[in-house]
């Protein structure tokens, strides 16, 4: 089934990437007068429109479109209104698809009567440094990641909760309305969630494979993380709740790490609150370990190199650590925001 396809790709300051997403989009076996694809740039700083324009130049069905809020919900936005297709595909700019990447999400979107298709994530380091290894296989590893199925992979087609990008209907949109712009990550989490609470369906296909520049940088790493669990957490700001079980254990252990070491510290007042604290916190802090410590030697053991025996556990803790402070942050932000209480408030004499 051949059908008039709308690829919106966000960006902002990409120029190192968005030519090879550009090429792999350009080397699809779909039909290009069936297809679209939709340039959102966040204002860039640096080289992407540029090289962005060039494109535009040589294919007639690339377009460059002007996002001055920066964020991707408000690119997306822009893209869906200026959309032409009866599907809407969003593209990461960080990564690149396979030839057959666009009929495969097609075909299954018909085939199993989906409301929206998403690929397996597989992570490829930028650089061949020993920490940008470890981050990819951090991202790509239950332990590191949880039963995130579109990082971790499955055998069969399933449904799941989200999807990374995402092959939409574009009906969707009409019928749940456009991104929220008041959440500026996890908008695919957002907007899936939303799609869910409607009846919409979301399909994981295991063949539809997504290559992703992880980020190599360790700070960056470390920011991405916080980054991740604040916005999971903050948006119940506007009433909105995105996390599913495996988003809060971050946040439980973080809390329980934190309360712990504070009873701990209470020996002058109380001894025995002090003892349990002491002992809930090195429980903890083993515990953790040594599970870290464990897939960590899986991995070094698989790949034969001790080195990340030693690097592993700390991208690991980076990553739960990080996201987990982000995650109590963004929830700090929440009890302190006046927006949050008014909200509950009228939601409540609305129940009365």
């Amino acid at each position: 089934m051949v059908i008039d396809v709308s690829i919106i790709i966000p960006c902002r300051n990409e120029e190192r990437f968005i030519g090879k997403c550009l090429d792999s989009i350009i080397e699809n076996n779909y039909p290009k007068d069936y297809l679209e694809v939709l340039v959102v740039d966040g204002m860039s700083v640096d080289e992407t429109r540029g090289v962005v324009e060039k494109y535009t130049r040589q294919y007639s069905f690339i377009r460059l479109l002007e996002n001055p809020k920066k964020i991707i919900p408000s690119a997306m936005n822009i893209g869906i209104k200026n959309a032409k297709g009866k599907i809407i595909m969003k593209v990461d700019s960080h990564a690149s698809y396979e030839k057959n990447y666009i009929s495969k999400c097609i075909r299954y979107l018909d085939r199993y009567n989906a409301d929206n298709v998403g690929g397996v994530v597989i992570a490829i380091s930028r650089d061949n440094k020993l920490i940008s290894k470890a981050i990819v296989l951090s991202i790509s590893n239950p332990f590191g990641v949880g039963n995130s199925l579109f990082r971790i992979g499955t055998k069969e087609p399933v449904w799941a909760d989200t999807a990374f990008s995402g092959c939409y209907r574009k009906e969707v949109f009409d019928r749940i309305g456009l991104y929220d712009e008041n959440i500026a990550r996890s908008e695919d989490v957002a907007i899936n969630s939303r799609l869910r609470r409607a009846g919409g369906r979301i399909l994981l296909v295991p063949e539809i494979k997504i290559y992703y520049y992880a980020r190599s940088n360790f700070s960056d790493f470390c920011k991405h993380n916080f980054d991740n669990g604040f916005w999971i957490t903050y948006p119940l700001t506007f009433g909105r709740i995105l996390f599913s079980w495996r988003h809060l254990i971050p946040l439980a252990f973080v809390s329980i790490l934190i309360g712990s070491f504070c009873l701990w510290g209470l020996s002058s007042s109380s001894g025995f609150l002090s003892l349990l604290g002491f002992w809930l916190f090195a429980a903890i802090i083993l515990s953790y370990s040594l599970l870290n410590f464990y897939f960590s030697g899986k991995i070094a053991l698989l790949h034969k190199d001790f080195k990340y025996f030693v690097v592993m556990p700390i991208v690991f803790a980076s990553l739960h650590i990080g996201y987990g402070i982000g995650s109590l942050w963004g929830l700090l932000r929440v009890v302190i925001s006046q927006k949050f209480w008014k909200n509950l408030l009228l939601k409540v004499e609305t129940a009365a």
